[in-house]
C-alpha cells in the first residue's frame, strides 16, 4: 500500500500554499517546515485577545484592544518619516491611530473621514494620552468576522512575518482530510478527544488561554496520534525481531544454586523479580528482547550472570559486551569469582587480543570450551563464532541503538537479548527510547550497601578539603578526584587532570596519588586502575572516564570538582562508585560560586536524596527529554506536539494500545489496521510500513 491519495495535499510544496511565495518557502526550513504538513504540526504557543470591548476606558494600557470607532480627522506628518494620525471616537472618547513613514493619502483612503471602522492593535499611553501605533488590523463593519475573538501566534524565523505563517498554517488546516479513526474507541470516548481533522482545526483555532495547554483535548488528542505512530512502530520493530523464532532455553538451577550459595547475602526481591521475568522470556520460543534497568548499586552483575547460567545450564553459551575495555575487564574480575562457583568457563576478548593467543581463544568458543565471554564490540567481528549463542547481554545501552541490538541478534541467529543500563530513566522516557523491550527494573538496594553522604563545598575551601584528604590517605582510605569536563575539547579537560594530579601529588606525596583519563594508551589506563584498586595509590585523579561500571569497593571518598558543571544523572552515577564496601562513604561536591539557580537546584537535589529514580524525574523536569540523553546518540525520537514530560501517561497508554493492536491485528489489515497504516504515513514512519509482517 502506497501513501493514501488524501494525503498528497498535505506532502505538496510549500508554494502551493497562500501567500507563500519562492522566498518565503526558502525560509520555513529554519523551523523544521519543509511541506504543509508540518504546519499542521507546528501549533500556536499564544494567543492575542482580539474580542471587541465597547471603550478604550475598560482598558489599561498597554494592552491589545479590538474597538468599532468613527474617523473624525487626520493630522499629517509635519516631516518626512514622522508621525501621521487619524483622529477617532469609540463614541465615548477619542484617541490616535499613529502611522510613520506612511503615505497621507493612503492613510485617508483606508480611513475616510465619517467612516465607521473595526480597528484592533496594541493601545499605549503617551504623555498621558492614548493613542494605538500602526494597527495590526482595520477592517470595515461588515468584515467583523474576518477577526477570531483570540488570534493563534506562530513561532517565527528572520524574514517570516506572522500573517505570512498564519496564512500558511490556515492553508494548510484547510487541506486536512477527513481520515478513518485510528484511536481505541473506548479510549476516544473516555478521553472525550475530537476526531483527527475536528483536533487539527481546533488545535490551530484557540478560543483562549485554556486551550494552549498540553491538557486541551485537541492537543492532547494530536500529541497522542504522535506517540501512538512511535509505539506502532517500535512495537512492529520487537514484533520483526522476535519473529526471527527464538529457541526456548530452559536451566536446570543447578549451577544458579551454586552461586548463590556462595554469596555471603540473600538477593533482593526486586534481583529475584527481575531473575524469574528474564529465565521465563527465555524459557518461551519467542527471542526475548528485555532492558534491565537498575540504579547504582543495585545488583544488576548478579541478576545478569544469573541469566547468562541459564543459557549455559540449558547447554549454550552466553556473552556479556560492555562498551569499553576498562569496563568489560571490571565486567570479568566481577564475573570470576561467580563463575568459579558456578564451575563455568569463563573467558574474555576485546580488541587488545592478537595472534596465537586470539586464535586459540576462537577456536575454543567455536568448540564451546567457552561457556561464558565476556567483552567489547571485538565480539561482533567476523571471525568470531559461537559454538551455540543462547544470550546476549549488553550492558550500558544508550551508546547502543536499534540497529546495533539486531546485528546482535543475529551473531546467534536464535539468541535472546538482555540489555542493561546503569541510568534511571523515567519511565516515559524508557518507553519512548525502548519501547521495542520488555522492561525489568531493580530498585532496591542490596543490604550492606552503605548510604553515602553527600556534602557541598566552595572551591574557596580547597585548602581545608586538602588537609582533611591528608588525614584520611594516612588513616589508609581511597578516594577518587573527578575533573572538571572544562570545554569540548578532551585536550582541554586533559591539562585541569594533568595540574591537578601534580598539585596533589605535590600536597599528599609521591607515589600516593595516580591520573587516569580518556587519552592515555589502554594499558597506561589499566595499570592506573589496577594500582589504586590493589591500594598501591590511595588517591586516582580522573577525567569521567571512570563514570560508568568501575567497582573498586575499598574507595570511600569521592571529590567532584567543579561539581556546577556536570549534569544531575553524570553526578549520581559518578557518586556511586563509593558507598560499595563495609566503611562509611562521602561524596564532596566541589563548586565555584556564585551558582547558577539550576546548578543549585540540580546540587541539592543531588545532597538530599541516593533515590535514582526520583533523580532522573527531577532532571527530565529541568532539562527536557533531549537534552537528558543528548538528542544526537540518544535515539530519542523528535516529537513535535507530544511533551515527554509532562504527558508520560500517554506514552504508557500509546504502548499497551499499540502492543494489542499488533496482536489482534498483525499485518495492519482490519478497518482499523487500514486507519494506523494512514497515521503511519501522515508521520512519516515509512519505516514502520516496511516492517509489517506479510502474513
Amino acid at each position: 500500500m502506497n501513501r493514501p491519495a488524501a494525503l498528497f495535499p498535505l506532502f505538496a510544496g510549500l508554494e502551493t500554499l497562500p501567500g507563500v511565495g519562492p522566498k518565503a518557502a526558502g525560509l520555513f526550513p529554519a523551523m523544521g517546515v519543509e511541506r504543509p504538513r508540518d504546519l499542521l504540526f507546528m501549533l500556536p504557543y499564544a494567543v492575542v485577545d482580539r474580542r471587541p470591548v465597547a471603550s478604550i476606558r475598560s482598558v489599561s494600557p498597554p494592552a491589545t484592544a479590538t474597538l468599532a470607532v468613527t474617523v473624525l480627522g487626520h493630522q499629517p506628518a509635519r516631516r518626512k518619516g514622522g508621525p501621521s494620525r487619524a483622529i477617532v471616537t469609540d463614541g465615548t472618547t477619542d484617541f490616535a491611530l499613529v502611522f510613520f513613514h506612511a503615505r497621507a493619502a493612503q492613510i485617508e483612503e483606508s480611513l475616510p473621514i465619517g467612516a465607521r471602522r473595526i480597528v484592533s492593535g496594541k493601545l499605549e499611553l503617551f504623555d498621558g494620552v492614548a493613542q494605538m501605533v500602526h494597527p495590526d488590523h482595520i477592517l470595515q463593519a461588515h468584515e467583523t468576522a474576518r477577526l477570531p475573538p483570540f488570534e493563534p501566534v506562530y513561532p517565527l524565523t528572520g524574514g517570516l512575518t506572522l500573517r505570512t505563517v498564519t496564512r500558511a498554517a490556515q492553508g494548510a488546516v484547510e487541506r486536512a482530510p477527513e481520515l478513518a479513526e485510528w484511536i481505541d474507541p473506548a479510549l476516544l470516548s473516555r478521553e472525550r478527544w475530537p476526531g483527527w481533522q475536528a483536533a487539527v482545526q481546533a488545535a490551530h483555532a484557540p478560543q483562549g488561554p485554556d486551550d494552549l495547554r498540553p491538557e486541551a483535548p485537541a492537543r492532547a488528542r494530536l500529541a497522542y496520534d504522535e506517540f501512538f505512530a512511535h509505539q506502532v512502530t517500535l512495537s512492529l520493530a520487537r514484533t520483526a525481531f522476535r519473529r526471527g523464532k527464538g529457541r526456548p532455553s530452559t536451566g536446570t538451577g543447578a549451577l544458579a544454586a551454586r552461586v548463590l550459595a556462595a554469596l555471603p547475602y540473600r538477593p533482593t526481591t526486586a534481583q529475584t523479580r527481575a531473575v524469574a521475568e528474564i529465565a521465563a522470556d527465555m524459557g518461551s520460543d519467542r527471542r526475548m528482547s528485555r532492558l534491565l534497568q537498575g540504579d547504582v548499586g543495585s545488583g544488576k552483575t548478579l541478576v545478569a550472570f544469573l541469566a547468562l547460567l541459564t543459557a549455559v545450564e540449558a547447554g549454550g553459551q552466553g556473552v556479556m559486551m560492555a562498551p569499553t575495555e576498562i569496563l568489560a575487564r571490571q565486567h570479568f574480575e566481577s564475573l570470576e569469582p561467580m563463575a568459579q562457583a558456578a564451575g563455568v568457563r569463563l573467558a574474555i576478548l576485546t580488541g587488545r587480543d592478537k595472534g596465537a593467543e586470539r586464535a586459540a581463544k576462537l577456536a575454543d568458543l567455536a568448540a564451546g570450551r567457552i561457556d561464558v565471554l565476556v567483552g567489547t564490540h571485538a565480539v561482533f567481528q567476523k571471525d568470531v563464532d559461537f559454538h551455540d549463542l543462547r544470550l546476549a547481554i549488553v550492558d550500558e545501552q544508550h551508546r547502543f541503538g536499534v540497529a546495533q541490538r539486531l546485528e546482535l541478534g543475529r551473531k546467534g541467529a536464535q539468541a535472546d537479548v538482555l540489555v542493561m543500563t546503569a541510568t534511571p530513566i523515567p519511565r516515559s522516557l524508557a518507553l519512548a527510547q525502548y519501547g521495542d523491550m520488555d522492561l525489568s527494573v531493580l530498585d532496591e538496594k542490596p543490604a550492606g550497601r552503605q548510604p553515602v553522604q553527600t556534602a557541598l563545598l566552595s572551591a574557596g575551601r580547597m585548602d581545608e578539603l586538602v588537609a582533611h584528604l591528608r588525614q584520611a590517605v594516612a588513616a589508609g582510605r581511597r578516594a577518587y578526584w573527578v575533573c572538571p569536563l572544562v570545554g569540548e575539547s578532551e585536550t582541554v579537560d586533559l591539562t585541569a587532570a594533568e595540574e591537578r594530579f601534580t598539585s596533589l601529588r605535590a600536597a599528599l606525596g609521591e607515589g600516593v596519588v595516580g591520573l587516569v583519563h580518556g587519552q592515555m594508551p589502554a594499558a597506561d589506563r589499566d595499570r592506573a586502575m589496577a594500582d589504586f584498586a590493589a591500594g598501591r595509590t590511595q588517591v586516582l585523579v580522573a577525567t569521567t572516564v571512570i563514570e560508568v561500571g568501575v567497582n573498586i569497593p575499598e574507595a570511600t571518598i569521592m571529590v567532584i570538582e567543579r561539581a556546577e558543571t556536570f549534569g544531575l544523572a553524570q553526578l549520581h552515577q559518578l557518586r556511586g562508585r563509593v558507598g560499595r564496601g563495609q566503611g562509611a562513604s562521602t561524596c564532596i561536591l566541589l563548586y565555584q560560586p556564585p551558582l547558577s539557580e539550576g546548578a543549585e537546584r540540580r546540587l541539592t537535589i543531588l545532597r538530599e536524596t541516593e533515590d535514582g529514580f526520583r533523580i532522573a524525574e527531577e532532571d527530565l523536569a529541568m532539562r527536557g527529554a533531549g537534552d537528558l540523553i543528548g538528542t544526537a546518540q540518544s535515539g530519542l525520537p523528535r516529537f513535535r506536539i507530544g511533551d515527554l514530560e509532562r504527558q508520560a501517561g500517554l506514552m504508557a497508554v500509546a504502548q499497551s494500545d499499540a502492543r494489542a493492536l499488533l496482536a489482534a491485528d498483525p499485518g495492519l489489515t482490519g478497518p482499523r489496521g487500514q486507519a494506523v497504516r494512514a497515521l503511519l504515513y501522515l508521520m512519516e514512519q515509512e519505516r514502520a510500513i516496511r516492517l509489517i509482517s506479510v502474513g
